[in-house]
């Protein structure tokens, strides 16, 4: 019988996020045994045979993606311990960074100049991945179309950590603030 492992054995063997694992099974790039309570094992060697491949292929091109939402978070030094700790992680992941992007402005803003750069380096096929720190770096809502985006273009998104930080709470309420400010500025002042 050939020998499966768990999710969580897989990810450790590949090196990639248990979420990029379920990626690649949607792109049918590795397909997991189903078991009858619904947990996905992998064949060792299908494993094996993509660490491998991997392992020969040409050097992982990345883009860093860093945001804060306000200046006062960038002046506090916000902004460099994030981008500190998102090249260090490219650094033990022996990732080649092409470009990095660090942004201050809303998540929920679709008007971010350096994401839309980000969109162009994907577009143009320049990159392998985008490394951002926590999803909601990249953006507070409807992540999953960017993660759509950027895959159609094999590029994928890769999260350094699904935990976010304590201040979360904080910038979500800043951001929420925002957007009620933003629609009831188009709602009173509308012709």
């Amino acid at each position: 019988m050939k020998q499966l492992v768990s999710i969580g054995k897989a990810s450790d063997l590949l090196g990639v996020h248990v979420d990029t694992l379920r990626r690649w099974e949607a792109l049918g790039k590795i397909t997991p045994v189903h078991t009858k309570g619904g947990h996905r094992r992998y064949r060792l060697a299908e494993l094996e045979e993509a660490n491998g491949s991997a392992s020969e292929s040409k050097e992982v091109r990345v883009a860093v993606y860093c945001r804060t939402s306000s200046h006062e978070q960038k002046t506090k030094g916000d902004m460099e311990r994030q981008i500190g700790r998102v090249l260090q992680y490219c650094v033990d992941k022996e990732y080649k960074v092409v470009e990095t992007f660090e942004e201050v402005g809303s998540g929920m803003s679709d008007t971010r100049p350096k994401l839309h750069k980000l969109f162009k380096l994907v577009k143009e096929k320049k990159i392998d991945k985008v490394i951002v720190e926590h999803k909601d770096r990249l953006s507070r809502f409807m992540v999953e179309f960017l993660v759509s985006y950027f895959a159609s273009h094999n590029v994928e998104i890769e999260w350094m950590s699904e935990i976010l930080g304590t201040t979360y709470e904080q910038e979500l309420v800043s951001d929420i603030l925002s957007l009620m400010s933003s629609f009831s500025a188009r709602i009173y002042f509308q012709k």
